[in-house]
């Protein structure tokens, strides 16, 4: 029985621009058969049995040729696969999407076209230029720079008589003879004119100018593909419009160290202030193995006043167990609850927990001063929490209370290849190092061996407070921005005011 193949619009390159559907259809694939501009990061959270094809073009630098591509997403439909063609942009302008349905219908084969946001639209709007804009352009006109054959010539004459913004896709190679042709057929030579290269990503960069010069200005800033041309007086309201490449971290490298299953919401925070993220988890948690003692306690809970959270992994590891023995939320009866830190907290009410109490600094000692006025020598406090912690809070609450700390989860090196991270960051002028528990320098430093010391000595070291801090010290190296708050969105605060 054949598959179905569905050509899927990925947008203009910000990995949030796909539709609904076309994320939905893509996380359905047995197969995916990828573009260069299809950004990666789509295919971050795919199963593991997915296979991928790599088909990209670049000018003059083809992967596969466009008949290789519909053979291969034929061959691999017939094979009885869900196939996701993920093209940049929208299939059907100028993606050849049309072409790859024509192949397939006149072979059986089921297929379906998914839209995606064109670059010539969300491009321009990520750069501040509208399309369109009342008394300025009412229409557009969406044009391929690249013809199919060298000998093919557009109509200059005629598109130089247009009101409406011209947009030309893939014609950097060609801006000299575009613009040069429109002037030549009447086009005024103060028409503003843009440039923008690698549209709605954090790379972005807009060249502005006029038609006369925009060329000059192409060769003086160096514009590759993949690139657009704007031409039209829309180009004109960019300065008040522009939202894209002036967030406070456009276009840094951010690297986040912490664990996977974490590190999505960081990421997504440093992602909506325009930084470029690599995601490298270096460490990974795991409950640990023998958990009689978890149960013992959980047996006893309503004999303890008190339990204590002190990561959001405790808390999750603490309920999955509770709930794996038969119990629910009741079992905790009068038994007050403590966090440490917003996420922790944030974590309790997933669960229908809402802390008693949260210290106003997120570290154990704070947790110790907090306590220390409220305990009496009669209560008991549970602390589940990771196998090696720092002894100072257990201790310190012990010589007011009876304390019971239990280990119930562990953190080990997260097994990662070196030699992905050390090939990203070597290709980067600079970059920021984000560390957000001793755990993640300890094993960044680890699982880049001999590398480290380069790698490191060459970043902006970023840490959430000050036990991290005195763990990146210690190795000798310098922090440039602490959390005053310990939080990632402490750490982002730092940098943005430090920058």
């Amino acid at each position: 029985m054949n598959g179905k193949v569905y050509l899927i619009g990925a947008g203009p390159g910000d990995a949030g621009l796909i539709t609904r559907k076309g994320y939905r259809k893509l996380k359905e694939a047995d197969v995916v058969v990828y573009d260069r501009l299809a950004n990666p990061e789509l295919m971050e959270d795919l199963s593991d049995d997915v296979k991928y094809i790599y088909v990209g073009k670049a000018s003059k630098n083809h992967a596969k040729t466009q008949d290789e591509i519909n053979e291969i997403i034929y061959q691999e439909a017939k094979a009885g696969n869900i196939v996701a063609r993920l093209k940049g942009g929208d299939p059907y302008v100028f993606g050849r999407g049309g072409e790859e349905g024509e192949y397939l219908y006149d072979r059986g084969i089921e297929f379906e076209e998914i839209p995606g946001i064109t670059s010539a639209i969300g491009g321009l709007a990520y750069s501040g230029i509208p399309i369109t804009h009342r008394g300025i352009a009412t229409s557009f006109h969406v044009i391929t720079g690249h013809l199919k054959d060298e000998e093919d010539e557009l109509n200059f004459e005629a598109l130089a008589k247009l009101d409406g913004t011209l947009v030309f896709l893939m014609g950097i190679s060609n801006l000299e003879k575009i613009s040069s042709e429109l002037l030549k057929y009447g086009k005024n030579k103060d028409t503003k004119a843009a440039l923008i290269n690698w549209g709605t990503t954090t790379r972005q960069k807009v060249v502005e100018g006029t038609l006369e010069n925009i060329y000059e200005k192409a060769v003086e800033s160096n514009i590759q593909p993949p690139s657009l041309i704007v031409i039209g007086d829309v180009v004109g309201l960019r300065e008040k419009l522009r939202f894209h490449d002036n967030k406070p971290l456009f276009g840094k490298n951010i690297v986040i160290t912490r664990e996977k299953k974490a590190a999505r919401e960081t990421i997504e925070k440093f992602r909506d202030l325009g930084a470029n993220v690599i995601s490298f988890p270096t460490i990974r948690t795991q409950p640990v193995e023998d958990m009689s003692n978890l149960d013992k306690e959980i047996e006893n809970l309503r004999s303890y006043t008190y339990i204590a959270f002190t990561s959001v992994n405790g808390v999750e590891v603490f309920f999955n167990r509770l709930f794996e023995l038969g119990y629910d939320t009741r079992h905790l009866g009068d038994t007050k609850v403590v966090a440490i830190g917003p996420k922790t907290k944030k974590s309790l009410l997933k669960y229908g927990i809402n802390a008693d109490i949260m210290p106003e600094k997120y570290v154990a000692e704070e947790l110790f001063e907090t306590l220390k006025h409220i305990l009496k020598a009669e209560d008991r406090i549970l602390i589940p929490r990771a196998k090696i912690a720092r002894e100072k809070l257990v201790e310190d609450l012990d010589k007011i209370t009876n304390v019971k700390e239990v280990s119930i989860y562990e953190t080990v090196q997260e097994d990662e290849d070196r030699r992905k991270i050390i090939e990203k960051l070597s290709n980067l002028d600079d970059y920021y190092l984000i560390f957000t528990s001793a755990s993640t320098f300890n094993n960044f430093n680890s699982i880049l061996a001999n590398d480290a010391k380069t790698i490191i000595e060459k970043a902006k070291l970023a840490s959430i407070g000050p036990i991290t801090t005195q763990t990146v010290e210690k190795a000798g190296y310098k922090v440039d921005y602490e959390a005053d708050e310990f939080t990632i969105e402490g750490i982002i605060e730092a940098i943005i005011k430090e920058d």
